[in-house]
């Protein structure tokens, strides 16, 4: 009878925040919700995007250790990351993804500075892209690697994608995966043409000279991260509970070997000048392999490869928004949809000049800050996965991770440990940018709950249309937010 009990409690927790509301998974009429062809291509460009970017791993350590990476680090970091993605995604299938899981786990204060630290990691995170397509475009075009040529593109790259973003989620998966297929053939094609000129002795070379480990585990992991970015979309996705287990494995294939291949290949073709391994310099590879042509195609396909990732990453960081704001923890403003294309308007709006803004800054500042709080982030995101198996055993998860708490906590606790180890060769600037963000973040929750008790923002509220989420009940948050005023 008693277990009997708990079960049924369990069950009436499906779908359900931290305030007793139920998480619904809404997208309104006029949207089209993403299949799964589309859903791999987003996760793709959440997570990768191609191999672009992993050239400083050969430089920081060599071949070996950098193919050993892209092979080994995926089952340390990225397969427990996509398994707690995929049980808790299906388990509560609306948008607003970790923010709702932290927020469920351990309450609405948790919830909203997941979500901060989540969208700001995000936001630093996609000001990179700009950056790195006029990197890429300088190698055809070298008047766009300095002045307004340079700041005017980065302007309209943001303008145009925004706007591409505004037309509709599903657009914007269906150009992922075409700008997935472009930017990946040329390196299928190098991979293809190189074999007669491997030579595998080259992978295991003895490596000269210094070792940049950290250069080396902050390439890995900016290149396997964001793997649960794609579940604040989970309420825009056909069928969720189905598509998104079997949608993180084909983008986690795709993913590795996207990265392997294209090391296998230059470094097994190619004689081994460490120093040449800098961004960009796969296109020189190619170009060495088979020629200008495929040179010059690798290079297009790294400026495609910018596109996607953008949209990706802008799509979940004003899907968050948006969620979050359905949830009672951001402004009613946040949850508004366009009427033409049912896309979060302001999230979108919200998040692109975000982005703006800090497509100015260093690309090295722009990794080191976005890893650190994406770090903060998924410490909180093992914790909740942890407690809810612990609070809702019970709880219908279509997929579950089939562990009991034990191996679950040794799943994570390889992961957690490397999360440390990462936030540990941050530089002093990080860590004092890292927690002005969390201050921020906590000043921003207990004005949230002093404009909402005291009515100067419209919040969604308990009864007041669709919502779902962490929203606590009146009585509730005038408890909390007296209990949390005095403290």
């Amino acid at each position: 009878m008693g277990g009997s009990s708990n079960d049924d409690e369990d069950q009436e927790h499906e779908n359900v925040g931290a305030g007793g509301q139920r998480i619904e998974s809404r997208s309104g009429s006029k949207s089209k919700k993403l299949k799964l062809i589309p859903l791999i291509f987003l996760i793709y460009f959440e997570v990768s995007g191609g191999p672009f970017g992993e050239e400083t791993a050969v430089k920081a350590a060599g071949p070996l250790l950098a193919i050993a990476g892209f092979l080994i680090f995926p089952f340390v970091w990225s397969i427990p990351e996509a398994l707690v993605t995929a049980e808790l995604a299906t388990a509560y299938p609306g948008n607003g993804g970790y923010v709702v899981w932290a927020g469920t786990a351990f309450g609405p204060f948790w919830g909203f500075l997941m979500g901060w630290w989540k969208w700001i990691g995000g936001v630093i995170n996609n000001a990179a892209y700009p950056v790195l397509c006029f990197d890429y475009l300088k190698l055809l075009l070298p008047a766009c690697g300095h002045g307004p040529v340079r700041d005017v593109g980065i302007l309209l790259y943001t303008f145009l994608l925004s706007y591409l973003n505004f037309t509709g989620l599903s657009i914007v998966g269906w150009t992922a995966a075409i700008l997935g297929t472009l930017s990946l053939l040329p390196f299928v094609l190098m991979a293809l043409i190189s074999i007669p000129r491997i030579k595998p002795s080259r992978w295991v070379v003895a490596d000269q000279g210094h070792m940049d480990w950290s250069l080396y585990f902050n390439t890995l992991f900016w290149n396997l991260n964001f793997w649960d970015n794609a579940s604040t979309l989970a309420g825009e996705v056909e069928e969720p509970q189905r598509t998104f287990p079997r949608a993180l494995l084909c983008a986690g294939v795709l993913t590795v070997l996207g990265y392997v291949l294209p090391l296998l290949a230059a470094t097994g073709a190619l004689e081994l000048d460490r120093e040449l391994w800098s961004d960009g310099y796969l296109a020189d590879a190619a170009g060495l392999i088979a020629g200008a042509w495929l040179k010059y195609w690798v290079e297009i396909g790294a400026v495609l490869s910018t596109v996607g990732l953008f949209e990706a990453q802008l799509s979940s960081a004003s899907f968050q928004l948006l969620g979050m704001a359905e949830m009672g923890i951001l402004p009613s403003v946040m949850a508004t949809r366009s009427p033409s294309y049912n896309t979060p308007t302001w999230g979108i709006a919200a998040s692109a000049c975000g982005t703006l803004v800090l497509s100015y800054v260093s690309f090295a500042n722009i990794v080191s800050a976005a890893n650190f709080l994406y770090s903060c982030g998924m410490l909180l995101e093992f914790a909740s996965f942890l407690w809810l198996r612990r609070k809702f055993p019970s709880l219908k998860r279509p997929y579950r991770v089939p562990l009991g708490i034990p191996g679950l906590v040794c799943m994570c606790a390889v992961p957690v440990v490397f999360l440390i180890f990462v936030m540990t060769l941050a530089n002093s600037v990080v860590y004092i940018l890292g927690s002005s963000v969390t201050v921020v973040g906590v000043l921003g929750y207990f004005l949230m709950i002093a404009c909402k008790k005291r009515n100067w923002i419209a919040f969604r509220i308990e009864g007041e249309g669709e919502r779902g989420g962490i929203q606590s009940s009146p009585a509730e948050d005038r408890t909390e937010a007296e209990a949390l005023l005095r403290a």
